[in-house]
């Protein structure tokens, strides 16, 4: 083994042209290896995080006549007990006027335990101006609503419901979610102002939560409505209202996976060839080592430790080369703000996973030389010198 290894050194040192081409061709296979399956990765992440990353990843909603949850403690308690759920927040939410004595603008009024729905909704970072509802007869508002109707910090005004229930609110605070719909639309304030106002009683509208994983969200919507065990309750998960999402996310596994084996194949063929031709190269000192009485065996071994040494410095040359293009693409691909158009995704087990495969495609890439190498036959290798 070592006098197999010293040759490899020493065949890989006398061919410098080659062995930099090797390491090259590696190099840039894993390379574009990791900065491909990076960008999907980060792509793909920013797409579901920017989709439901601030919003509920399960919802459990009622089938009865008036579409309230009854005993949502006792519902809330059994969800928790769910492995794999991880913020749970509940809601009394209605269709109602707001009217600021001159205007009547329909909204969805959202009755939270802000404490709770701000770790789904991350409400609290999303005010730019005021602050969230603290107590009875709050209210905060969207962007959007804010420029429609130019109401004010601190305004005093009417919510009016569909059965003619009025109550006076202040507005505390204004929110961004980012999304117009949202900020157009939705009028959010405390869960005991909310049930006060539409007469809920002890009720609410939905139960919300998100859960650690959540591509298993469909998995854990089952466990959840078996555990709650009743009729009167629907349980729906984010899969079954984002298909296209998902089939898009598919698709872009889908490619990745076909582009990173083409060009692992591409590398070992050209790393075989490569080798084949140092076989060819190497046959007379081969052939003069073999009629000093080296076995065949300590002949292929000579190819095997060329894959490998060129596997592990070609795969720590990618890995490096990788990073650096991931580096730039976050400089230069950015929107008008300075912030990334793509999000990177720096996954170290897939790095790792990347290199060892090159590892590995280089060591299968020389066993054909080694093979080879191991049938030459001195004699007829000096006669034909």
């Amino acid at each position: 083994m070592k006098l197999a290894y010293s040759i490899a050194i020493r065949f890989l040192k006398s061919s410098k042209a080659q062995t930099i081409l090797i390491l090259l061709g590696i190099a840039v296979g894993v390379s574009v290896q990791i900065f491909i399956g990076s960008l999907i990765q980060g792509l793909q992440i920013g797409l579901v995080d920017k989709t439901i990353g601030n919003s509920s990843q399960i919802t459990v909603s009622s089938k009865t006549e008036d579409k309230l949850i009854d005993n949502w403690e006792e519902k809330v308690d059994k969800i928790k007990e769910v492995s794999g759920v991880e913020n749970v927040a509940v809601s009394a939410d209605f269709n109602a006027f707001l009217n600021d004595g001159s205007d009547d603008y329909a909204l969805l009024i959202r009755g939270f335990n802000i404490e709770d729905s701000d770790k789904i909704y991350n409400i609290k970072d999303r005010i730019y101006e005021g602050t969230y509802p603290k107590g009875e007869n709050e209210i905060i508002l969207g962007k959007e609503f804010q420029k429609e109707s130019e109401v004010k910090l601190g305004e005093d005004v009417y919510i009016v419901t569909a059965k003619g229930n009025k109550r006076e609110v202040k507005i505390v605070g204004f929110y961004d979610f980012k999304v117009s719909s949202i900020n157009k639309n939705w009028a959010i304030t405390t869960l005991k102002t909310s049930q006060d106002l539409f007469s809920f009683g002890n009720k609410t509208s939905f139960i919300e939560m998100q859960v650690k994983d959540p591509f298993i969200a469909d998995e854990l919507s089952d466990t959840i409505k078996s555990s709650l065990n009743s009729e009167d309750v629907k349980v729906e998960n984010w899969k079954e209202q984002n298909e296209q999402l998902l089939s898009g996310l598919k698709g872009q596994n889908i490619s990745s996976i076909m582009i990173q084996i083409f060009v692992l194949i591409s590398v070992l063929l050209g790393i075989a060839s490569i080798l084949a031709i140092t076989v060819v190269q190497k046959s007379k000192q081969i052939g003069i080592l073999k009629a000093m009485g080296i076995q065949d065996k300590t002949a292929s071994q000579i190819f095997l430790f060329e894959g490998i040494i060129l596997g592990i410095f070609g795969a720590l040359l990618g890995i490096a080369l990788g990073l650096g293009l991931l580096f730039m693409f976050t400089k230069f691909a950015v929107n008008s703000d300075g912030t990334p158009v793509v999000d990177i995704y720096i996954n170290y087990k897939f790095i790792g996973f990347s290199g060892i495969v090159a590892i590995l495609s280089a060591t299968i890439a020389s066993a054909i030389p080694a093979i080879n190498s191991s049938k030459l036959s001195p004699i007829e290798v000096i006669k034909n010198a």
